[in-house]
């Protein structure tokens, strides 16, 4: 019997748990409506990720026009800042905790650290790599970091990598370097 239950762990983070106390890697299948959430999922991953590369290159511009590539981060993150503020506010979220922030995991703050640091490392990489390049690193970065997250288990729920997973990150790898050709350099 399964009883699908949410609970925080040691680590601060929700997952969804069996009786037997081992998590979840997906809620179950509702219907029609998850799988339209499903591809409305897809489709704003790929409309996010196509304006990426336009990101970089804006904000090696601004570091070109400006004070160099750590003021244009830096410009970046603040605009970004306002804008989930004022959404914040617009939406009547609440702006208190709802645990102190102390209680936190430190760990909890990297977040925004590797978020800037690929900010940071977009400007200044996007006018020496180009951008087709740069995102092709940075996607077989991704694959690599999530493979090795899903297969230890950090932060959720464990999910080995088994051949068809590793032909895939393969493919990536395959595909980044027709991207880069690093032998035409």
């Amino acid at each position: 019997m399964l009883r699908h239950a949410t609970e925080a762990g040691a680590d601060g983070v929700h997952d969804r748990r069996r009786e037997d106390g081992n998590r979840l890697s997906a809620p179950p299948d509702t219907g029609p409506c998850v799988k339209t959430w499903t591809l409305l999922g897809i489709a704003i991953a790929i409309a996010v990720g196509s304006v990426l590369p336009l990101q970089a290159l804006i904000n090696a511009r601004l570091g070109a026009l400006t004070h160099g590539p750590l003021y244009a981060a830096f410009v970046s993150f603040l605009v970004g800042t306002c804008l989930l503020g004022a959404a914040l506010l617009a939406m009547r979220s609440p702006l208190v905790p709802t645990q102190p922030l102390g209680s936190l995991p430190a760990w909890i703050w990297t977040g925004g650290a590797i978020g800037a640091c690929m900010v940071l490392a977009g400007t200044v990489l996007v006018p020496r790599l180009g951008a087709g390049a740069l995102f092709c690193l940075l996607v077989l970065g991704q694959v690599v970091g999530a493979l090795l997250l899903d297969h230890f288990g950090v932060l959720g729920a464990r999910r080995p990598v088994d051949l068809a997973r590793l032909a895939g990150a393969l493919l990536v790898v395959v595909g980044t370097a027709l991207v880069v050709r690093p032998w035409k350099s």
